[in-house]
């Protein structure tokens, strides 16, 4: 199968567009991160995701563990599909 410039043009562009929608779902999910005495680590939520938390031995890596997790949880909900929440920003509990 040969490939043209103009397919791997819009490919490419498919993938940037999906990067950058991606990048900007995620930056509005709230992340809540705290430390758990009893894993001795950070936990990060994103209670939005039902389910999708991390750890990781700094603040840092539970951030950027829970980012990775949070790709896996929409591409899952996507490939089973089963909606995705629209990020709904901070969330205030009672």
């Amino acid at each position: 199968m040969r490939v043209t410039g103009e397919y791997n043009l819009a490919w490419n562009d498919a993938i940037s567009f999906w990067s950058e929608s991606y990048e900007v779902m995620m930056m509005r999910y709230e992340v809540i991160i705290y430390w758990s005495e009893e894993d001795e680590e950070f936990i990060a939520e994103i209670p939005e995701l039902p389910g999708c938390m991390a750890d990781g031995k700094t603040y840092q890596e539970a951030l950027k563990n829970v980012e990775v997790i949070a790709q896996e949880w929409i591409e899952t909900a996507k490939a089973l599909g089963r909606p995705v929440p629209e990020p709904k920003g901070r969330l205030i509990f009672a």
